[in-house]
Formats: structure tokens, C-alpha cells, sequence
């Protein structure tokens, strides 16, 4: 794949929004000016890829959602971009009832029904205005890329195939097939944007198994009907395609329930554990809590501030996977590097300042002319700079309050430990009961890690001691009901998932030059540093993609949708290792898997590894699902 499903995806917006018309190069033409009507789904898929400056750069002059009050621009195009349902259709045909738009592009997300179709049609031949819908198109665009190796598949109505909704215990037949057609539906838009088909592998008797099943046939069929296939023409012939197909692994969450309640400590999962971050986007408090000095003060007044972290942003790129103490200090030297092209600035403004009498100001002038004009140049540039600065400042600080105020390295190191069944140098019980260390929230979780990961199973009395202290803290005990049946479940079926030997080796603690100038106290933070390991999902991967031989994965099926006949058995299978796989855990995923992907297709030079979820979860969202799960 010649580009990233993100640039496809951008792609494919981008022509959408010029009518389904590739855009030009030239830029000097003027572009067409029109309206944008969106639903929340299409908000969604947008956000994360196009800013408003690059939709006003499209000619988008409004953008608005479909479900809100608009008033009618008779004499401009309107582009839709929405997904087929009924309230959705309805809206759409009062549109067209009350002549809102000169013309109407009606895009939809995902593949529209043909009743659905026939229902906008009678809607426009009774308001007169065939003519007016020019374009109906299927867009295939019903997934979320948050970067180039990473997409989610719906941010609204998540719940609907959440973890929880697929491994209820009362679900019907009838819920789970169309929890698995929405999966289905987005996995198929995916492939489709990708212009490829892969080769399918999944465990046996799960929900990953359903999927696998069902896309294939989707796949299939599509495939079959030559006529109306998305995946021959041009999007094959304009060469995306080398002769490698990539490797879609799906896997189900329940086969490492560890790493999604785990504490982290690189900087895009810690953003995701501790602070309110989805669709690429931080919501902070700014200026919250009250000023100590005046006692009976009224507390000041808590805004929002939003912070975009995206592609564009250097830093964020290169640091997102980087352990938190390394992201504090580049922070700090990037803030030094400004302070210095700042003072620069202002050296040459006093000197500018000169009288013109004085001799020597004159001489001096000419040496800085050149300089200052160079200084003036790249002015934007320092400003977007600072930005980026105070944006990552103000980001790591408030992650820097949670870690110590919740001893969040603490609970990381002795996570490391249990997952990868090192010795551990205090009592579980000890933390538990520090009331200084955590939440009780981080307290449940560091003990549901160490019941999941325990090799011997934990004797009734034990589990007796631990639920006192763990009531005595506060914590809700519901998720550890779940994980009870949930282990005794998975015992019957398999081994138990194997975290690899990590480890985390201490560095001391920060070095004191670090402390006196840095904007981050890190005093009492452990500088840990991370050694490279699989967690359980990588693993999968690596067997499966290098075509090793291994237990854990010998008894995943294969899926070739491309071939029309055989059992699986008799399918010619693919025997040399793959350069391209997806990666998609269904059940959702979180940043810390992401972010080992990342890691392991960096030491796999020429690989590519794309990772993808049914939602995006941080382990107080999973936790809060473990407990709806237990209290049944």
C-alpha cells in the first residue's frame, strides 16, 4: 500500500467535497462555494482529518448538521454526508419538500437499501425536484482513522457493540448478528477505502470468529458480482497494489483482559488513562481548584480549553510513544530552544531601536537588516511554535499532577511485575490499603491485573482478605464478580495469555539539573524506562504474519475471500510472511496495544502494521463495562 488508509481516507473526502470529482491542481481557479450537512457520524469521520481552514480551502463556506435548524440558501449546492437511516432519509426528504438548496449531493457513509433509495425518490418527485438531486452516492467511508496505522469504528452510539453489549450473558441471537453487521459493515468500508482484500485469520469459537465469518461472505459476494465490485478498476490499476495482500488479524478482547486495565506510562496512553481524550482531542480544565492563600474564597470558575493533537504536530508525532519522562524533558528543551529564538528577536528590536544620529547604530544597521528580515520571516513559524510548546506544556503538566498524586509510576511498576511474573518486592496488600497511593479505582485494578495474571489460582481466604481492604477503600467490587466467571470460562478453553518477560528498569530518579530549571517537578517520579516486550495481541500477530508455527495461534482459521470454491482445508494457503497486516480486536482496543504494534513494526524494518478496534476504551470506561457485566 503505496499510502497510508488515513491519506486514502482524506482522499476520499476530499473528492467527495469537489462532487465526487477528483480535485484540480490548479489552485487559482476559484473553487465552487456550497454547504456541507453532516450528521454527528459524519462530524466524526471528518474531524479527526480535515480542519475548517482545509474545508473553507474546498469551498465549504458552512458546515452544518443535518438534524439542526437551517435556514434555506436556494441559490448554492449542498453536499450531504451522512449515514442511511430512517430519521436521516426523513430529514432529507423534508429537505428536498422545502427546496433548502439549488442542487443536492447526497453522500452516504455507509451503502444505502434500495427501499431506502425509493423513499428519497418519491420524496423528490413530489416536491418537484428530480432534477435538483444531481448525485447519490455510496461513500464507504463508515470507520474513524485517528492516525495512519490506526482507525476505530464509530464514536456515536459505541455502546451498541461495546465489549459489554457483545459478552452480556442475556444477549439474544438476534442482538449479536446485528452487533456483527455493524462491525461487518465497517470493516467492509475499510478494505474498500484500502483497495485491497485480505487474507483472513481468527481464533475458533468467539466473537472475532463470528466476524471473520461473516466479512469474508461479504467480501465474497461482492467479489463475485463482476459487475458492481468496489475492488477491481481503477483503484487497482493505478497500481496501490503490490502484489502483497495484506493480513487481517482478528482478535477478540477477551484473550488479554490485563493490558486494557494496566496503568501506562507512555505519553498518548497516559493522555488516554488520566485526562478526557477521544477523536484526537484533549478536554481539559483550565484554572480549577481555589487559591490556598484566601480561605472562604469562591472557587474559581472552570473553563474548557480543547487541544487538537494531530498529524501536523511534530513533537506529539515524534514523542506520542515515548515513556512520560522523556516527553518532560524534550518539552523543556524545546521550550529553552524558543526562549533563545526569542531573545534573538528582541536583541534585534533594541539595536533597531538605535537613534539614527549615532554613528555606530548606522554601521550596526546594515549587519542587521539581513538578520532582522530573516527574524521577521520566520515569525509565524515561532508562533505555531510557541503554540505547540503551551499545548504540550499545559498537557504533560496535568499528566504529571495525576501521576503523583495517584503514585501512578508505582502502580506501573508493579504491574509490569505481575504481568511478566517477576518477583515483586512489596505486599499487594500494602498498596491497597496506602491510603496515599491511587484511587480506589486504580486500587481494583492493579488487583483484578494480579487475579487475571496469577498462575495459581487464589485460595478463598485470600480473595476473602483482599475483598476487605478493597471494600475498605471504596472500590466497587462488580468488575471482579465478571473477571471471576470470566477466568473460570476462559480456563475450560485455553491457556492463559503469556505477557512476555518486560520489565521496567528504574534509572534512579530524575537527575537534579532536571528539577532546578524545568517547568515538571519530577521530584519522587521513578524515571522508568521501558524494555521492548509483546503483549499478548503483538505476539498473535508476529505468528501469524512471519507464518510461525506456534500453539497459541496453529488453530486460527483461514479466510481467502478470493477464492470462489474449496473448504477451508483444501484453500492454497499463503506460505511466505506478510508485509502488510491489520490488526483488529473486536470487543475494543486501547493506545497501549497501539502503541506496542508501533513499537514492533519499528524493529521489523519494511512491515507495516495497521491497528483497529470496535471502540477506543481507557480502563476507567473498561471498568465501569466490567461492572455493568458483574452486577447482573
Amino acid at each position: 500500500m503505496a499510502t497510508s488508509v488515513r491519506e486514502k481516507q482524506t482522499v476520499a473526502l476530499k473528492r467527495m467535497l469537489n462532487f465526487n470529482t477528483p480535485p484540480l491542481k490548479n489552485t487559482a481557479a476559484e473553487p465552487v462555494w456550497k454547504v456541507l450537512i453532516y450528521d454527528r457520524f459524519g462530524q466524526d469521520i471528518i474531524s479527526p482529518l480535515l480542519s475548517v481552514k482545509e474545508l473553507r480551502d474546498m469551498g465549504i463556506t458552512l458546515h452544518l448538521l443535518l438534524h439542526s435548524d437551517r435556514d434555506p440558501i436556494p441559490d448554492v449546492p449542498a453536499i450531504y454526508f451522512l449515514m442511511p437511516t430512517e430519521e436521516n432519509i426523513d430529514r432529507i426528504c423534508q429537505d428536498l419538500r422545502s427546496q433548502l438548496y439549488e442542487s443536492y449531493y447526497l453522500n452516504f457513509i455507509s451503502a444505502i437499501s434500495r427501499s431506502k433509495l425509493e423513499d428519497i425518490a418519491s420524496a423528490a418527485l413530489t416536491a418537484n425536484a428530480v432534477s435538483q438531486v444531481t448525485k447519490v452516492f455510496d461513500q464507504y467511508l463508515n470507520f474513524i482513522t485517528l492516525e495512519d496505522d490506526m482507525f476505530i469504528l464509530c464514536h456515536q452510539n459505541k455502546e451498541l457493540i461495546s465489549y459489554h453489549a457483545i459478552n452480556r450473558a442475556d444477549i439474544q441471537d438476534t442482538d449479536m448478528e446485528a452487533i456483527m453487521d455493524t462491525i461487518v459493515d465497517s470493516l467492509f468500508c475499510f478494505f474498500v477505502t484500502l483497495g485491497a482484500v485480505p487474507i483472513i485469520r481468527c481464533p475458533r469459537g468467539n466473537a472475532a470468529e463470528m466476524v471473520a465469518v461473516k466479512l469474508d461472505k461479504k467480501l465474497r459476494e461482492n467479489l463475485r458480482d463482476a459487475r458492481n465490485s468496489l475492488f477491481t478498476g481503477d483503484s487497482m490499476a493505478a497500481g496501490q497494489f503490490s502484489f502483497q495482500r495484506p493480513l487481517l488479524v482478528l482478535a477478540d478482547r477477551n484473550m488479554d483482559m490485563a493490558t486494557p486495565l494496566h496503568h501506562t506510562w507512555t505519553y498518548q496512553a497516559l493522555i488516554h488513562d488520566v485526562l478526557d481524550f477521544h477523536l484526537n482531542r484533549v478536554l481539559m480544565d483550565e484554572g480549577g481548584g481555589t487559591d490556598p492563600s484566601h480561605t472562604g474564597a469562591r472557587p474559581k470558575k472552570k473553563t474548557k480549553k480543547m487541544y487538537d493533537l494531530t498529524a501536523a504536530d511534530k513533537f506529539w508525532q515524534k514523542h506520542k510513544g515515548s515513556p512520560f519522562p522523556e516527553v518532560a524533558e524534550s518539552v523543556q528543551e524545546e521550550l529553552d530552544a524558543y526562549r533563545a529564538q526569542e531573545d534573538e528577536v528582541k536583541r534585534l528590536k533594541s539595536i533597531m531601536g538605535l537613534d539614527g544620529e549615532d554613528e555606530g547604530a548606522i554601521s550596526m544597521l546594515s549587519d542587521n537588516t539581513a538578520k532582522l528580515t530573516s527574524a521577521v520571516s520566520s515569525l509565524p513559524e515561532l508562533l505555531e511554535k510557541k503554540r505547540l510548546i503551551d499545548l504540550h506544556t499545559n498537557v504533560a503538566t496535568a499528566v504529571l499532577d495525576h501521576i503523583k498524586s495517584r503514585k501512578l509510576d508505582v502502580y506501573f511498576e508493579y504491574e509490569e511485575k505481575l504481568m511478566s511474573k517477576s518477583t515483586t518486592d512489596k505486599s499487594l496488600l500494602d498498596i491497597i490499603s496506602d491510603p496515599d497511593a491511587g484511587t480506589p479505582e486504580d486500587k481494583m485494578r492493579l488487583f483484578l491485573i494480579h487475579y487475571i495474571t496469577a498462575q495459581q489460582v487464589t485460595s478463598e481466604s485470600d480473595l476473602e482478605q483482599y475483598r476487605k481492604a478493597l471494600l475498605d477503600t471504596g472500590c466497587d467490587l462488580s468488575p471482579l464478580n465478571y473477571i471471576k466467571q470470566w477466568k473460570a470460562f476462559t480456563k475450560m478453553a485455553s491457556t492463559p495469555a503469556n505477557y512476555g518477560n518486560s520489565g521496567v528498569k528504574p534509572l534512579g530518579l530524575f537527575s537534579r539539573v532536571m528539577n532546578t530549571g524545568s517547568q515538571f517537578v519530577m521530584e519522587g517520579v521513578k524515571n522508568l524506562v521501558l524494555k521492548q516486550h509483546n503483549l499478548p495481541v503483538t505476539r498473535i500477530l508476529d505468528n501469524l504474519m512471519e507464518m510461525k508455527s506456534h500453539p497459541e495461534t496453529d488453530d486460527y482459521r483461514y479466510f481467502d475471500p478470493k477464492m470462489l470454491r474449496g473448504s477451508e482445508s483444501s484453500i492454497p494457503r499463503n506460505k511466505n510472511p506478510f508485509q502488510e497486516a491489520i490488526v483488529f480486536v473486536v470487543g475494543g482496543g486501547n493506545y497501549i496495544e497501539y502503541q506496542n504494534l508501533v513499537d514492533y513494526a519499528k524493529s521489523k524494518p519494511g512491515r507495516k502494521v495497521v491497528y483497529g478496534c470496535s471502540e477506543l476504551f481507557n480502563a476507567a470506561q473498561f471498568m465501569k463495562q466490567l461492572s455493568q457485566l458483574g452486577q447482573k
